[in-house]
């Protein structure tokens, strides 16, 4: 067990199994490579991915098919090996959220670069879609008509 002090969630225990392992950290912050997944709450589609060095730094997350259930794109060879995905049931697929202004009924899901993890070795990357239609920048929920 490791000792973690996060400023969300106070000091809280991690167990070495559940670290998830960024090998070169992640897009704009390459100096972070561990983080834990905190679930936001039992009944939410949201997690928390918290940073073990940083402890102001936890990026809001969810599992894409929940809202996006058409969601889909290619992992390459070196990706997969790197991870050491060998059956897809491993992998764990994620993607950031942005509360725009803090109005989470604007909330947006980045699907132009998932975060993928591998749930058997708690590798994890985040990969940035290559030829993508999708964008950083996807509405969770669909804009409610203003009435006139």
């Amino acid at each position: 067990m490791k000792k973690v002090n996060t400023l969300r969630f106070g000091e809280i225990e991690v167990e070495e199994d559940k670290i998830v392992h960024f090998e070169h950290g992640i897009p704009a912050f390459d100096e972070e490579h561990e983080f834990l997944i905190i679930p936001y709450d039992e009944e939410s589609p949201y997690v928390f991915l918290q940073s073990l060095n940083t402890p102001d730094l936890a990026f809001l997350m969810t599992m894409p098919f929940v809202f996006f259930p058409d969601y889909e794109f290619e992992i390459d060879d070196e990706t997969q090996a790197r991870l050491g995905i060998t059956k897809q049931e491993d992998m764990l697929v994620y993607t950031l959220l942005t509360i725009p202004g803090g109005r989470v009924q604007d909330m947006t899901a980045n699907l132009m670069a998932p975060v993928l993890i591998n749930a058997q070795n708690m590798q994890a990357v985040q990969l940035v879609l290559d030829k993508s239609r999708y964008t950083t920048k996807h509405r969770l929920f669909p804009e409610k008509k203003e009435d006139k």
